[in-house]
Order: C-alpha cells, then sequence, then structure tokens
C-alpha cells in the first residue's frame, strides 16, 4: 500500500527552499522556507500572530479584497464567473446548501460530462456550513456564512481512452502552489511565515493529495489536488479507511477564505470586527454591554487564544476554557462571564447574513431540506437576542444585511422573518409545557435528560437546549448538552443521505441501442411506424403475462417529469397489441403492452391523442400556474413537486403563508390572461452553461436534468427546462381552473387545477352542487350562500336553546324534580338515578348535583347502556372506579378521573340491575 507522500515533493519547494518538517505539537507534515520553525502554524500548535500586528501591507475592507484576488488571477489567465445560489440544490440533487466552490461544478463538470463555464476560472463564491455553527463566535475564526475565493483547473489524462468534455492539461501542483506564493507576497507577506501543512482530502468517492496553507496562525487557503478515485483495489490507502486510485480526470480546487484574508489585513482581535464592526457596535449598544479598559484588555489577550476553542479539535472543551483561563490568570467563570455575551454577539451577527443569503436565495423555511436549516438558524439567532437581551427587531438585522448583499426582494425576506418569529413564539409556548413534564420524569429517575432527546425537541418543537436547561433546572433535572448540539442537529437534514440513488441497471438493456425519440419533432403526430427490436416477457400487478417491447424509434412518451406515460396500440398485419405504459430505462423506452407483437417485426404505432392533449394542456397549464404563483405571490417561489393528469394536475411550491382566497382568484387570472393570449410554446436545445447564464437556476423547477444541451420550455416570460410534451400555443389549452389549495407540509403550498375540457367539466360539476343547493333550499343559486348563512344561523341558535332547556332539566332533577335514590355515605349523600337521555344530558344531571355538593350516578339506557359519575371535591369516592364496576356489568368498560368519569356497555337492559348494585359500588369504593 502506498501513502501520498510523494505526491508532496513538488518540483516547486525544491527550487524555492522549501524543507519538509514534522510539528512538535500534532505531528503534521508541513513545508516552510523557515529554517527553524518547528510547529505546523496551526492552532493550537501556534496562537495568533497577526492580532494588533496586520499581516499585510494594507488593511482590506470584503469588497476589496474579492476584487484584489480575483483581479490577481484574471491577471494570470483565469476568466472571473459570477457567483452561484447558496441553495445547491437549486442545479444538483445531492446536497442542500453550497459549502465550497467545487460544489457548483459538481458532479457534471467534475465528472468530464460537461465542460465548466471558463478553464481555467476564478470565483468567489458565497457559501453556508452548518456544521461550523457551534464555532461561531467562540473561536474568532469561524463563521457559517463564508465567500470562497478559488480558482479552478479541469485536466484530464493523455493517455485516457474516454471522450470528456475537456481534454489535456491546463495546470497541477506546481502552479498551484506558485500562485499562491505569488498572492501572499503580492499582499505583502513574508514568504517565511507561510507554512503548506499535508492534509489528505477524502470525500464524495474522490480523494487527492492537498495542503492547508498557514500565515501567523491563520488558515488563509486549502489547496486540493481531486485525482483520485474509490477502489476496493486501489494502491493509496486514504484517511476514511478506503482505498483509491488515479481517475482520469484531475482537478485543483481552492479556496480562500475571504473573511479571512480580510480579517488578517486588518488585525482585529476576532474576523466578527472585521466582517461586522457596524452590526456589532448596533447589538453591543442594543445589549448595554460596556466594558472597563482592563476588561477590554482582558478580551483582547483572550482573542489571540480564541483559536484553542474549536469544537472540531479539542476533545474537553471545558478543559479548553479552563487553559486559557490559566493562561490570562483569571478565574475561569470570570472569563466565561465576559466572553459570552461577545461570543453570542459574534454569533447574531453572522446568523444574520446568513439567513439574509437564504432567504435572499429564495430559501423558504419549513420542516425539511433547506427549509428546516433556515428555520433552525432563525430560532438560534433569536434565541441569542434573548440571551443578550438586546433591544433589536431581527427583521430589521436580516433586512440590513439583505440589503448590504444587494437584494432585491428584500419585502419578501421581511415577511418571512415576521411569519417564522410569529411561528416560533407560538411553538415555544405549546412546547414548553412538554418540556416540563419530560424534565420531571428525568429528575424523578435521577438522570440528566440525554442529548438524542435534546435533538428530538429541536426537531419537533423547535425548543433550543438552553431553554430545556431552564426548565429542568426548575425541576430539579440536569440537561446533557453537548458542545456540537446545532452541528448534530444540522448533521440529520443537511447531508446527501437525504437523497435516494439507484444505481440499478437492467442487463437486459446493455447491447441494445438508445431509442430514438421521435415526440420531440412533432407533439401532435399520431402515428409512426418502427421495427420491434426485442420483446422482454415479465408479470402485471395481477401476475399475469405481459410484455416490454423495445422499438428502434417511437412516438411514444415514457412516464417522467410528473408526467404519465402514453396510451395507444401497436400494430403489426396480423394484430394489434394495447400498449397501457410507456417507461425509460438507461436510454431504452420500454412499451408495456398485453401481447407480445413479435421480435423484428414492422409496427405502426398508434397514440391515444385525446389522452395526450389532455397531458400536454396539462403541463403547460402547470408551467402557466407555477409562472403565476411567482407574480403574484413573490420571486421566492419555486416548484416543490407536480404531476400531471387527465382530469386534474397539481403543483406543490415553496411558500411560506397559506394561499389567500384572493391570490388563488389572481393566480388563475394571471394564468388565463396568458392563455388567451394565445401566445407560442417554443423549445430549444441550448448548451447548458448558456442557459443558466441567461436565465439562473429557476429553469430546474421540475429537476435538473442530465447532458451538455438541455431542452427549454418557453410560455411567455417563462423559461424551464422540460422534457414533457406540449401545447403549440398557450390558447390550445383552453382554460386553467384552480380546484384546490392546500397546505401539505410546513412552508409548501400544493395547488389543484384542471385545464382545457377537464376544467370544464369541473365547473360544470360545482354548478350542478350549487343549482342541487338551490333546489333543495327552494331558492335561485345566486341566492344560496345568503340562505345556506341563514339556515346556519337559526340552527346554531336552536342548538343553544336545547343546551339550556337540558340543562334546566338536569338543574329540576337535580332538585328534586325526578325521582333518584339518595344514598347515605356518612358525611356525604349519593344520588343513584336513571336518565334516558343523551351523554350530554347525563354529564349536565352529574354536574348539577356535583354543584350541589353531592355525588352523582347516572344512567341510560337509550343507546346501550351508559353511566356517568360525579363526585364534589373531598368526596371519599373514585369516580373512575365507580363506572369501572358499574360498566363491567353490561358488558363493556370505562374510567376516568377520581372526580367524573364515564362509561357503558351494549347491555342496555341490565341498566337497571347495574345501578341497583350501585349503593352497594359506592359502599365498597368509599369504605363505608
Amino acid at each position: 500500500m502506498s501513502d501520498l507522500e510523494a505526491e508532496y515533493r513538488l518540483d516547486y519547494f525544491e527550487e524555492e527552499g522549501f524543507r519538509r518538517g514534522e510539528c512538535t505539537e500534532c505531528g503534521a507534515h508541513f513545508w516552510t522556507r523557515d529554517p527553524e520553525r518547528e510547529t505546523c502554524g496551526e492552532p493550537p500548535c501556534e496562537d495568533y500572530g497577526f492580532i494588533d500586528d496586520p499581516g499585510f501591507d494594507e488593511e482590506y475592507s470584503l469588497v476589496e479584497m474579492r476584487e484584489r484576488f480575483l483581479t490577481f488571477f484574471e491577471e494570470h489567465g483565469h476568466e472571473r464567473i459570477e457567483p452561484y445560489p447558496v441553495a445547491a440544490n437549486r442545479w444538483r440533487d445531492d446536497v442542500l446548501l453550497t459549502q465550497a466552490s467545487i460544489y457548483d461544478f459538481q458532479p457534471l463538470v467534475t465528472s468530464g460530462e460537461t465542460p465548466p463555464p471558463a478553464n481555467p476560472l476564478t470565483i468567489s463564491q458565497p457559501c453556508i456550513r452548518m456544521q461550523d455553527i457551534d464555532n461561531v463566535g467562540k473561536t474568532g475564526r469561524h463563521t457559517m456564512a463564508f465567500e470562497m475565493m478559488a480558482h479552478h483547473a479541469f485536466n484530464t489524462r493523455e493517455d485516457t481512452e474516454r471522450e470528456y468534455a475537456y481534454e489535456g492539461e491546463v495546470y497541477w501542483k506546481d502552479e498551484t502552489v506558485a500562485y499562491c506564493d505569488e498572492f501572499f507576497v503580492d499582499m505583502g507577506a513574508d514568504p517565511e511565515e507561510i507554512t503548506y501543512i499535508e492534509d489528505p482530502w477524502v470525500g464524495g468517492g474522490n480523494a487527492g493529495p492537498a495542503f492547508e496553507v498557514l500565515y501567523k496562525g491563520a488558515e488563509l487557503a486549502t489547496l486540493v489536488f481531486m485525482s483520485m478515485e474509490q477502489d476496493p483495489e486501489g494502491e493509496y490507502e486514504m484517511k476514511d479507511g478506503n482505498t483509491y486510485s488515479p481517475m482520469d480526470t484531475y482537478i485543483v480546487d481552492t479556496g480562500y477564505g475571504l473573511e479571512r484574508w480580510t480579517w488578517v489585513s486588518q488585525g482585529t482581535p476576532t474576523v466578527y470586527e472585521a466582517v461586522y464592526p457596524d452590526a456589532i457596535a448596533y447589538l453591543k449598544d442594543a445589549a448595554g454591554i460596556e466594558h472597563t479598559d482592563e476588561e477590554e484588555e482582558l478580551v483582547h489577550r483572550a482573542a489571540k487564544l480564541a483559536g484553542h476553542l474549536d469544537i472540531d479539535e479539542v476533545e474537553d472543551m471545558d478543559a479548553a476554557r479552563d487553559n486559557i483561563a490559566d493562561k490570562l490568570g483569571v478565574e475561569t467563570e470570570r472569563l466565561h462571564e465576559l466572553m459570552r455575551p461577545l461570543e453570542n454577539i459574534y454569533a447574531i451577527a453572522d446568523h444574520v447574513r446568513t439567513l439574509a443569503y437564504m432567504f435572499g436565495d429564495g430559501i423558504v423555511p419549513s420542516n425539511v431540506g433547506t427549509g428546516y436549516l433556515a428555520r433552525m438558524v432563525l430560532r438560534r439567532t433569536a434565541r441569542l437576542i434573548d440571551d443578550v437581551d438586546a433591544d433589536v427587531d431581527l427583521e430589521d438585522l436580516v433586512d440590513r444585511q439583505a440589503e448590504r448583499l444587494g437584494y432585491e426582494n428584500r419585502e419578501t425576506i421581511r415577511d418571512i422573518v415576521r411569519s417564522e418569529t410569529a411561528k416560533y413564539e407560538e411553538t415555544l409556548e405549546r412546547g414548553g409545557r412538554r418540556v416540563r413534564q419530560l424534565a420531571e420524569e428525568y429528575a424523578e429517575k435521577g438522570e440528566p435528560i440525554p442529548t438524542s432527546e435534546l435533538v428530538e425537541f429541536y426537531d419537533s418543537h423547535g425548543i433550543q437546549p438552553d431553554m430545556v436547561r431552564d426548565i429542568a433546572e426548575d425541576v430539579g433535572a440536569q440537561v446533557d448538552e453537548p458542545d456540537d448540539f446545532y452541528s448534530l442537529v444540522a448533521s440529520r437534514h443537511d447531508s446527501g443521505a437525504a437523497f435516494e440513488e439507484t444505481d440499478e441497471t437492467d442487463e437486459r438493456l446493455q447491447d441494445l441501442p438508445d431509442t430514438e425519440e421521435l415526440y420531440y419533432d412533432d407533439q401532435y403526430r399520431a402515428e409512426f411506424e418502427a421495427v420491434v427490436l426485442d420483446v422482454f416477457e415479465r408479470e402485471d400487478e395481477e401476475g399475469e403475462p405481459a410484455y416490454d417491447v423495445v422499438l428502434d424509434q417511437t412516438m411514444f412518451y415514457p412516464e417522467g417529469g410528473g408526467q404519465p406515460a402514453d396510451h395507444g396500440t401497436l400494430s403489426t398485419e396480423d394484430k394489434t397489441v394495447q400498449v397501457t405504459d410507456v417507461q425509460m430505462e438507461d436510454g431504452v423506452v420500454l412499451h408495456r403492452a398485453d401481447e407480445d407483437p413479435g421480435k423484428g417485426e414492422f409496427v405502426r404505432g398508434q397514440i391515444d391523442m385525446s389522452r395526450r392533449q389532455r397531458l400536454m394542456q396539462h403541463h403547460t397549464a402547470t408551467h402557466l400556474i407555477g409562472h403565476a404563483a411567482r407574480e403574484v405571490l413573490g420571486p421566492h417561489v419555486r416548484q416543490a413537486g407536480a404531476q400531471k393528469g387527465t382530469d386534474s394536475s397539481r403543483i406543490d411550491i415553496r411558500h411560506y403563508d397559506r394561499i389567500s382566497r384572493d391570490e388563488v382568484k389572481a393566480i388563475e387570472r394571471v394564468a388565463n390572461e396568458i392563455v388567451t393570449d394565445n401566445t407560442v410554446v417554443e423549445q430549444e436545445w441550448p448548451h447548458r452553461h448558456e442557459a443558466e447564464s441567461e436565465h439562473g437556476f429557476d429553469l430546474y423547477q421540475g429537476g435538473i436534468p442530465p447532458g451538455e444541451n438541455i431542452r427549454l420550455i418557453h410560455v411567455a416570460e417563462d423559461v424551464q427546462a422540460c422534457a414533457g410534451t406540449h401545447v403549440k400555443r398557450t390558447g390550445d389549452i383552453g382554460q386553467i381552473k384552480i380546484l384546490n389549495t392546500e397546505r401539505i407540509q410546513d412552508g409548501v403550498e400544493r395547488i389543484t387545477f384542471a385545464a382545457g375540457i377537464a376544467a370544464l367539466e369541473h365547473v360544470q360539476e360545482h354548478e350542478d352542487y350549487l343549482h342541487e343547493a338551490a333546489d333543495t333550499f327552494d331558492v335561485s343559486p345566486q341566492e344560496v350562500p345568503e340562505t345556506a348563512e341563514r339556515f346556519f344561523t337559526e340552527w346554531k341558535e336552536r342548538g343553544k336553546r336545547i343546551e339550556e332547556l337540558k340543562e334546566q332539566l338536569a338543574e329540576a332533577r337535580a332538585s328534586g324534580g325526578a325521582t333518584g335514590e339518595e344514598v347515605d355515605l356518612g358525611e356525604w349523600t349519593a344520588v343513584v338515578q336513571r336518565v334516558d337521555g343523551d351523554m350530554d344530558e347525563l354529564r349536565a344531571t352529574a354536574n348539577a348535583l356535583v354543584e350541589d355538593g353531592k355525588i352523582a350516578v347516572i344512567g341510560s339506557g337509550t343507546d346501550g347502556a351508559q353511566f356517568v359519575v360525579g363526585v364534589p371535591d373531598g368526596a371519599p369516592v373514585n369516580a373512575g372506579q365507580v363506572v369501572s364496576e358499574l360498566a363491567s356489568m353490561v358488558g363493556g368498560g370505562g374510567g376516568g378521573p377520581a372526580d367524573f368519569a364515564q362509561g357503558g356497555g351494549p347491555d342496555a337492559e341490565k341498566v337497571d340491575d347495574a345501578l341497583d348494585a350501585a349503593p352497594e359500588v359506592l359502599r365498597d369504593v368509599a369504605d363505608v
């Protein structure tokens, strides 16, 4: 088995006089020009060395540093490209958030399936890493939201036999390290203080050598050389325990943290003062945080040691805090009291920027995916604001960051924050009761509330661990809260495990060519001719024989993208077979038929055009409904799913509020205006990079298609990547009618609608309902709403009057207006009485007797056998026990609290016998 040591011995290092060292603190290997250096330069092996001593010639803001980097690489032959959204699931379906610039090019570019937008290229990509959430504010250097400045080069090996979308080598390791060195020197850095730490990279089935680049204690760049793929027989064993072999493509993947470069240029105590100076000053003032000169000096010294508090590196956080306090010569508790409010303010500033990125890029809070992560960050931010007692408005804080980042949907962002804050407050009120109950259970056991319960509380109720801890302390319970709690929660939702992948392929199809798809040439064509390439027998759902027919070409549209398959027939000279389903597997279209037409036969295909027409109408209407929803509700609206049909269709959209009736009518109106405009529906097949550049990632409302060229459908102003069949002009839809809207999960609204003749059928059906109601009321259809309201009001009033009469009757019975046996129970009197009424009457009679200070046993035989027992406070009778005894006598059961219980059974004929036995039951229960 080989290691990667040889991969790190670069010609550039030898030419520039570097030497390879081993860190005396952690054992890592590194490269340096400094002959005296003994450590790798990374905290905790070394403290920050740039605080109060900026590491570069000039001080830079974020904007200035970003421009300096991009310009440098433009001048060195790289093309600058625009950043992608922070929601990576807009263009790929295996991850949720963008965590690195390389995410922009995975998996299609990195696999060589499509070319990069430029080669080489440079970019400054906004990223969000949820796994860093617990470190934010503590280490002085971690931010959850950050920009990864980067340069990339995409290479292929000369001896590869496969064809890739790019070829040859642009540059590799030596040039990459040279670029890094040159940029540092260009910024005014001392080359002898730069260390390149060997740190092999592994991720997503790929691996390669990599360097972490340290300068004055700060990790400012990572240089990854992605060049290997997982292979059970590979020669390189990596840190994940798997073996890897070289792959045909090899990629330069670099990352330079914009925030950290800005921080080192300014030399502020933490990265937060460099990145969020205005926000931190504002939050300190709002929280009333003021420090004496002595406290300021202590905070300043503590900042230089904050790198020792990395949760990912430190095994015992309490010991790490004690160690820092010892070095500073203060008590740990004193240091914690001083630093915690500051750490919270730093985290608030970072989280607010994260929320601005999320909502600005169209993420809508929900209980799944990116929506869940956004909700988690918002609720944690709200809790931190409460902890520091800052008089600030979260909505305003997020809006300020959205303005700085240049987002145009600021009003929608404010609406989302306002709506989510209100939901959070409601959640806290509901969940708090459950927390107290659980805390009492663990207090009785003498055990701490475990981490698993904390995570479940957060997932189910949004209750954060510090709130659980506060409630638990009130009842004497402890909480087992890990330092990386929020990272644990995020890991449940921010991973590719949320997406299912299937790599199974049908071996029968491997030797067959891809089926030529004729349905894109003319979607109104009903007939075609083809040759049967193969037929595979199978069983249908009922166990009967069925057949998968493979043709060389087809007009049958296979099921996909939420559109059902075409139906129709395949005919030879001798027979006609029915096609009732069509599927595509690995480029081969399978026509599922009831008979075998014969391999090698020449067939004539006939599409059921009535079905095709209705499907086309509904598919184009789906595009129009989605477009209209964005017009009415806001640009954040994105498709979360869709299913087309012949009678109706549905589209699920991400939206933070319920859709009102007025909004439904507005969506319907916008969609139908496009229908009446009779706009041409156009299709084109541009290069995917051209399409993304012109239209953005909103193209992928219905999913991310593979391939270098993608099919776009233009309907008025709406443009989407789509593989389905569509009408020629919007007027061919006829009309669109929204049938219903419902919330299918938090943050996702479902719109059900019908198009064409199906819309007319639904309108007529609803008109029939209206006319039937009018006939029943004997009024005109226009008078139905007013008449129904009048009838409903009268019905409610009569119901109230009936309840009043029942209560009066119960009071009369209780006061002697009806016979009942009185039973002496010492200081108490019980009344046993039969009242043949419904359960409401029984309860009312029992309540009246209890209010009169008597124990009530009421029975009825009206609907089976029923009993109600009521007991005044202090009486020596348990109502649940009495009801249980009586109900068992009539073949049933019952029970309840000690003061009021009810039950019964099916044997109504034994009610009197049970009531006759009631006095003895009462005496036994009361022990008199």
